[in-house]
C-alpha cells in the first residue's frame, strides 16, 4: 500500500479542505493523518494518505489551483515511547526564540510533535507538545529556565493531560 505525504500551500479562501479531501478521495486517498492552519492569510495543510500512487494523488491535486507536493514515505515504525509535555513561551518578540527553544528541548532528548507559534502585537507565543524521555522533565525545566532568562521571555514546561492530545 502507498503512504503519501502532501502538503497544500495557498492564499487562503472558503473551500480548500473541502476541495483537497474531495480531490484525493476521489482518486481513492485515505486521508489518515493530517493538519491544516491558516496563517497571515495563507492557508497551509499537511497530509498522510494511503492507498493511491503518488502520481494518481498529484493529478488530482492539479486542478486545485494550490501549490502542492506529494511524496512517497514509509510507514511509522513505532509509536513513540516519550512522556508528553507541553512547552510553553511568553514574552516581547524578538529573533531567536523558536531556535533557542526547540535546541534546549533537543538537546534534553526531546521530540517535538507539534508547534504552533503566534505573535499578537508585541506578544510572541509559542506552544509546543513534546515527547521527552521518562526522567528528564526536571532538568529541562531548568534548561529551559535559563533559555528564556537569556531571552527574557518566561518559558514553563508541564505534563500534558492525555486528553488534550
Amino acid at each position: 500500500m502507498h503512504e503519501l505525504a502532501i502538503t497544500v500551500i495557498g492564499p487562503d479562501r472558503t473551500g480548500i479542505v473541502a476541495d483537497v479531501a474531495e480531490a484525493l478521495a476521489a482518486a481513492g486517498a485515505n486521508l489518515t493523518d493530517s493538519t491544516m492552519t491558516r496563517l497571515r492569510g495563507h492557508f497551509a495543510m499537511t497530509l498522510i494518505c494511503t492507498g493511491t500512487p503518488a502520481a494518481e494523488a498529484e493529478a488530482a491535486l492539479a486542478g486545485i489551483g494550490l501549490l502542492t507536493s506529494v511524496r512517497e514515505v514509509e510507514p511509522e515504525a513505532a509509536a513513540t515511547t516519550g512522556e508528553p509535555y507541553l512547552v510553553s513561551v511568553h514574552g516581547a518578540d524578538r529573533l531567536g526564540i523558536v531556535a533557542a527553544v526547540t535546541r534546549v528541548v533537543a538537546a534534553a532528548g526531546g521530540n517535538i510533535t507539534d508547534l504552533t507559534t503566534r505573535l499578537t502585537g508585541p506578544l510572541y507565543v509559542l506552544v509546543a507538545e513534546v515527547d521527552l524521555p521518562p526522567g528528564r522533565a526536571d532538568e529541562l525545566t531548568e534548561q529551559l529556565a535559563v533559555a528564556g532568562a537569556e531571552l527574557g521571555v518566561e518559558v514553563t514546561l508541564r505534563r500534558a493531560e492525555s486528553e488534550l492530545l
